[in-house]
């Protein structure tokens, strides 16, 4: 069964660090960009951040720059989300994706994870 799972994400204090994991069970993630997405109920799915095939490149949302980053580890066929500095405002449920065109770096995520929530709160 192909998968991707979640985990890290819990209640953490304004300015605080977590960790966000994602990782694949049935395939590979090696090559295929992987991205993140979050959530507040009400809200439209926002995107946070995608690293290309290959580690070429990533990409962050205006919101995240300079406070997360996306890192891939092949070796355990997973994905990590490290969030420092954290805000109310990230408060959310993080969900994983992944690239649906192989050919592609972050053109086509799709959303697979069933998400982790975050809450930043003091």
């Amino acid at each position: 069964q192909l998968q991707l799972v979640e985990s890290g994400g819990g209640l953490v204090q304004p300015g605080g660090s977590l960790r966000l994991s994602c990782a694949a069970s049935g395939f590979t993630l090696d090559g295929r960009a992987i991205g993140w997405f979050r959530q507040v109920p009400g809200k439209e799915r926002e995107a946070v951040a995608c690293v290309s095939r290959g580690r070429l490149y990533s990409d962050y949302a205006r919101s995240v720059r300079g406070r997360f980053v996306i890192v891939r580890d092949n070796a355990k066929n997973t994905v990590h989300l490290q969030m420092n500095s954290l805000k109310p405002e990230d408060t959310a449920v993080y969900y994983c994706a992944i690239d649906s065109n192989p050919y592609s770096d972050c053109g086509y995520l799709e959303v697979w994870g069933q998400g982790t929530l975050v809450t930043v709160s003091s």
